[in-house]
């Protein structure tokens, strides 16, 4: 397809604190002979709200309006039919997070720029920045055979044929402390001396083989706040768009008390993607792993960390799925080696995608009293059926927690963030040259925190004005995660002019109240960013809704698209269409397709994104270096101990005689082996603390078992036993 019609990408993000708008402007050109109709698919983050879509061409711009999505079909087909201009843009049925562009009837030689704007939150992570991910490659999602629907895309071994330019502005009443990336980005300008506004610009070049993402650090990131923004006085009274939004976001503090220790019990299950997409590498630099050995790598520290006593088993998926053992096991010295044995087996050899029956598998099985079940899924995110597993996960809510890890670039962000929040649990990407063993661990972290319950959350407002909160239910809660509220405020107020947001919950039987106070004076810096969120995230629970099978299918649907059309925001059941009527021509012949054949049902679709296939070869004359971290935690024993022998030796690249030589003679050999390895690990590795904090852990238990003294004592002679 060398005569692909999109030439160029300009992209402008502005960052206000937490909320991103986005404004992607897209140059095409027919450099056919006659008139071309062409259908692109990309992506766009799974939680944005595409607030406007419009086109020029020449001097001449015409603004797309929401419709129904058959009446905006439609009346596209008419138009094209009929010789004139038309675009049409409609979220996929499959996935939230990718988009169809439908071009009709360019002229030949003739130039359209079209313009879309989303509005999306931007997500905490580990290290506390905040996270702008720009998708720019969408890789094929695997479909099971049946379901009758695809998304799929066309992938190229050479150089993408347009360009992309990206500037980003940040503000926030927060200093920015810095801007990272993994692109490569121009130096940083700060506009005010207070560093509360900041401008950066993509370096020229970008190759559309990865996604651009770009992290965001303020001072004091985890202070609540709340934005209360105004409405607009044209809307219908008392709809969403006429009455002020207020957008809480909370970073609740759990006691120290209750925190300083970490569960010992609960059910663990990994879930790892096996499919043929899994042998990629998991970036295109010197030194890259395989997505699969970085899994391997992972579920060896996964399985280290686990409390003694605790449940757990291991999947592998792909076109069908297999488990390590029948039903979880009781987590011992046994059981762990055989999994870890299991676990150096393992390949990405078992086909396609197909994550549901696992899925349904897991849920087949009994949980244990006393051990709550923790599900951990590892996928790089290529399915079709992204909908239908997010309902399944949500089905079963009340019996588990769902962690959830998309790997490497073009992971589908609606399947991985949706798993997490339907199980109540958290999300993780893994991308570029990202270590997935800390963001693990991270989760892990997570997963053995208590669980919140009894999550109620009040609102004190003045008298006259009422709430109606249009987020779901709060059903998790994590130390140090944002959780955001939306809800529209109704009614005039008498006289006060302050609100009070207070979330109660218990913790360990502990009650536990956190209070936000909030002024209801609107911002004049978001237009309606806030609205529209609200709006979306309205939309996204109506349609949960509308597929559980709720006996209103028909008002759930009318009232999607009522907010839809009303917000000005894309749903499954709205497109935007615009028509140029001055644009009408004569068409001899039927248009000229640019269109690739795709999909189960016969559909030809062209697809403007290209991803890069690089091929790493390794020499096989130079073998690796082994991580003598990963070595090190390969030798623990499920109870936390070590054994002092030549193996370990090695890790400190020292002979089992320079180890036990300095041994006192009243500390035992496990012991002392337990210390040399802490040690090691606090003097040589301690910037990796998060990857081994769970196998330290277990370790002091060991070492604290004897007397305090001898453990003082060895600390002191296995310093210089390790020379550091």
């Amino acid at each position: 397809a060398k005569n692909l019609p999109l030439k160029s990408i300009s992209v402008q993000v502005l960052v206000q604190d937490h909320v991103a708008t986005v404004s992607s402007t897209l140059q095409y050109v027919n450099e056919e002979e006659r008139p071309l109709e062409a259908l692109f698919v990309f992506p766009l983050p799974a939680d944005a709200a595409v607030c406007h879509f419009s086109a020029k061409i020449g001097e001449q711009e015409i603004v797309a309006e929401v419709q129904d999505r058959e009446t905006a079909r439609d009346q596209y087909d008419d138009a094209v039919s009929s010789g004139q201009q038309a675009f049409l843009l409609e979220e996929s049925a499959e996935s939230p997070d990718v988009f169809r562009l439908s071009v009709g009837c360019l002229s030949a030689g003739q130039n359209a720029a079209v313009t879309i704007i989303y509005v999306t939150e931007l997500a905490v992570q580990a290290d506390h920045s905040l996270r702008f991910c720009l998708p720019t490659v969408l890789n094929p999602r695997y479909t099971p055979a049946g379901s009758g629907a695809g998304i799929v895309s066309e992938i190229s071994s050479g150089a993408v044929p347009y360009t992309l330019t990206l500037s980003v502005h940040v503000s926030s009443p927060k200093p920015i402390t810095k801007l990272e990336s993994n692109c490569s980005l121009d130096p940083l300008e700060f506009l005010h001396s207070d560093h509360t506004q900041a401008t950066v610009d993509l370096s020229p070049g970008h190759m559309f083989d990865k996604d651009f993402e770009l992290f965001v650090f303020y001072q004091d990131t985890h202070q609540p706040s709340a934005i209360v923004e105004a409405g607009v006085t044209t809307a219908p009274p008392g709809s969403l768009m006429r009455d002020p939004v207020v957008m809480i976001s909370l970073y609740p503090e759990f006691p120290e008390e209750v925190m300083s220790s970490l569960a010992s019990r609960g059910e663990f299950v990994f879930v790892i993607d096996r499919s043929g997409s899994m042998g990629d590498m998991m970036h295109h630099g010197k030194g890259a792993q395989m997505r699969i050995e970085s899994a391997r790598d992972t579920l060896l520290l996964l399985l280290k960390s686990l409390p003694m006593g605790c449940y757990f088993n291991i999947y592998g998926f792909g076109s069908d799925f297999e488990s390590f053992f029948p039903q979880s096991v009781v987590y011992n010295q046994d059981t762990m080696d055989q999994a870890l044995k299991r676990v150096k087996e393992m390949q990405a050899d078992m086909g396609g995608t197909e994550i549901l029956q696992p899925l349904k598998h897991i849920y087949s099985q009994r949980c244990h009293p006393d051990h709550p079940r923790q599900l951990f899924v590892f996928t790089d995110g290529e399915v079709g059926n992204t909908k239908e597993v997010l309902d399944l996960v949500k089905s079963h809510a009340h019996s588990h927690r769902c962690f959830s890890f998309g790997i490497g670039e073009g992971a589908s962000a609606a399947l991985i963030t949706g798993m997490a929040r339907e199980g109540s649990g958290h999300a993780q990407f893994i991308t570029d040259t990202d270590r997935m063993q800390p963001k693990v661990m991270q989760s892990l972290r997570f997963a053995l925190q208590p669980a919140v319950v009894n999550i109620s959350v009040d609102w004190t407002l003045p008298e006259g004005v009422t709430v109606e909160t249009l987020s779901p239910p709060i059903n998790v809660l994590f130390q140090g995660q944002r959780t955001l509220i939306y809800a529209q405020l109704k009614g005039e107020s008498s006289g006060g002019s302050e609100g009070t947001v207070t979330v109660k919950y218990s913790l360990k039987d502990q009650p536990v109240t956190n209070q936000l106070h909030f002024c209801f004076k609107p911002t004049e810096e978001t237009g309606l960013s806030i609205h529209r969120l609200a709006a979306r995230t309205l939309i996204r629970s109506l349609e949960q809704e509308e597929r559980s099978g709720a006996a209103d299918v028909e008002g759930i649907r009318s009232r999607m698209v009522e907010l839809s059309v009303q917000a000005g925001v894309s749903s499954v059941h709205t497109a935007f269409i615009a028509v140029n009527k001055d644009s009408r021509q004569t068409v001899k012949g039927p248009l000229k397709q640019r269109r690739v054949k795709a999909g189960h049902r016969g559909e030809t679709i062209m697809y403007s994104i290209v991803k890069l296939v690089c091929v790493c070869v390794c020499s096989a004359a130079s073998e690796p270096q082994k991580d003598p971290l990963l070595q090190l935690v390969s030798l623990q024993k499920a109870s936390g101990c070590w054994d002092l022998d030549a193996t370990l030796a090695d890790v400190f690249a020292k002979t089992e005689d320079e180890l036990t030589s300095q041994k006192p003679a009243q500390v035992d050999g496990s012991v002392w082996a337990t210390l040399l390895a802490l040690i090691w690990l606090y003097g040589c590795k301690i910037e990796q603390q998060v990857e081994w904090q769970f196998v330290a852990m277990k370790a002091w238990v060991i070492c604290l078992s004897v007397c305090v003294g001898n453990v003082l004592l060895g600390c002191q002679v296995t310093k210089e036993t390790l020379g550091i």
